[in-house]
């Protein structure tokens, strides 16, 4: 018997769209979770003084501000809308790989759509 990896390294596997879409699920989660401590900035500096108020409301209006709002947006719909994918996918939907490949990027065409959105309203 050949001895294989245990762990092949990631340049091992060829690329396809259903990868992509669980790896940028990981990867939205991620930041979603890291962006908690500054949610909770955000959250205590809208309900503090008014000076924190003032100070937080010009920040989120800054040009980082907006990215972040951007970023967490798009990060939030591409997170649920793949979610869901997941979960029909775990129920028996998407079974073939026709349909996992057409749901991946009917995903990411919604996302692509709320960032757009999300970057005219920002």
């Amino acid at each position: 018997m050949a001895e294989r990896p245990l762990s092949p390294r990631i340049s091992i596997y060829r690329w396809h769209p259903t990868m992509i879409a669980s790896l940028a699920h990981r990867a939205s989660g991620l930041v979603l979770v890291l962006f908690v401590p500054l949610y909770l900035w955000l959250l205590r500096g809208m309900t503090g003084s008014s000076e924190q108020f003032e100070a937080t409301s010009a920040w989120l209006h800054s040009g980082l501000g907006q990215l972040f709002l951007w970023v967490a947006g798009v990060s939030l719909v591409y997170h649920f809308v793949n979610g869901v994918r997941f979960l029909s996918i775990d129920t028996g939907w998407f079974e073939s790989r026709s349909a996992l490949r057409s749901s991946a990027f009917v995903v990411l065409g919604i996302t692509a759509v709320a960032a757009v959105i999300l970057a005219v309203i920002l």
